[in-house]
Order: structure tokens, then sequence, then C-alpha cells
């Protein structure tokens, strides 16, 4: 599957992959009143139906799936689905310091930082992932808002932290992608259509 071009300058990290009209496109954290200083846009393509690329999507809620010596405390995300981690509701815990904010099963998951302690460190974040069909499976696309702490140290994360969330969220996406696409050629029917979420999962 091709990788459609990038719609924003060469090298911006505000923006990784994404459309034109991916990036003009309405997503439910822009609903959540969210004062915001900073726009991030990520995804990725898949070569996975929709419901498997959001039953991994739902993995979040058990590990970050980036870098796990940085923000999963050195344990291996996980390599296959877990049961009930797709049991979504609102205030459930993702990625260890963010909340869910809102879901719309089998398309969307917005979250919204909820550690007092992140804030002081990093700022403030909310943000939706969606998931969308596409030409050979779907689209995995994230939209971050994000505002930063005031003063020296505020303007200092408005140069860093686009380039540090690129980094870490760069990888998680293109991780979740290597696990739905290995499960839609594990699961894929004989006639070789695209397979849905399998039953593979660990407690």
């Amino acid at each position: 599957m091709r990788f459609p071009r990038r719609a924003d300058p060469l090298g911006d990290p505000r923006s990784w992959n994404v459309t034109e009209a991916e990036r003009h496109a309405q997503y439910p954290c822009d609903d959540l009143g969210f004062a915001f200083d900073d726009t991030y846009f990520r995804a990725t393509s898949i070569a996975a139906a929709p419901p498997t690329a959001y039953r991994w999507l739902c993995q979040l809620r058990v590990a970050p799936y980036s870098y796990d010596w940085l923000d999963n405390f050195g344990r291996p995300s996980p390599a296959e689905l877990t049961a009930g981690a797709d049991a979504l509701a609102p205030g459930q815990r993702v990625m260890h310091i963010f909340r869910i904010a809102s879901f719309a099963p089998g398309s969307s998951l917005t979250i919204r930082l909820g550690s007092g302690s992140g804030r002081a460190l990093m700022g403030d974040f909310a943000g939706s992932y969606a998931v969308v069909p596409a030409p050979g499976g779907s689209r995995l696309i994230a939209k971050v808002l994000v505002r930063y702490p005031r003063g020296t140290y505020g303007r200092l994360l408005r140069v860093l932290m686009p380039h540090v969330d690129l980094f870490m969220f760069r990888k998680q996406l293109l991780t979740l992608r290597r696990y739905a696409e290995r499960d839609a050629l594990r699961d894929r029917p004989p006639d070789g259509s695209p397979g849905s979420p399998g039953s593979k999962e660990t407690s």
C-alpha cells in the first residue's frame, strides 16, 4: 500500500504522513472545548480491515506500543490482543497517563492527559485517533491538540515537543500497523478478502 503524499512542508514535525483532506477533517477532539496552542497530525496506512485496525487501537488501554524502555517501564507491549481491551468506557486509563474522553466503537478514540504532574512536565494534551476505510485496508489518523506551559519552559517545549512527539508517535503507529497487518494475514479467509479481528486474545 502506498502512503499518500504529505500535505505538510517537508520536515515539519507537526504533521507526518497525512493528506490535506485529513488535516482539514473534523475529529471528536475538536468538540472538547480544549484551548490549545498547537496541533499535530500523524497517520499511517494499514493493510487490514478497519475492525482489525481499531481492535489494535484499543490495545492502548494496555500499553503505549511505542518505545517500551521509555514509556512502558521497560515492559514489552503485548504482541497479542488482550481480552477485554476493546470494552471501552469514558474515564478509563490509556497509555498510563491519559484518560478516555469519548469513543465511537470501530471508528474513533478520543483521549486527554489525566495527570496533573504530566501537565506540569509536558503541558496539556488531548487528541483523537480515527480509523477510516481506505483502498486496501484502512487509515489510522491521529490529531493531537497541545497546550504548552507558560513562561520560558513553555517556549522551549514549543520547539522540542513536536519532535519528541513525532519520535514516539511514529513508532506507536507503525507498531500497531505491524500487528494489525500480521493478524489480517493470519485471519484472512481462503478467498483472500480482508479479515476481521481474530480470536487470538490473551487474558
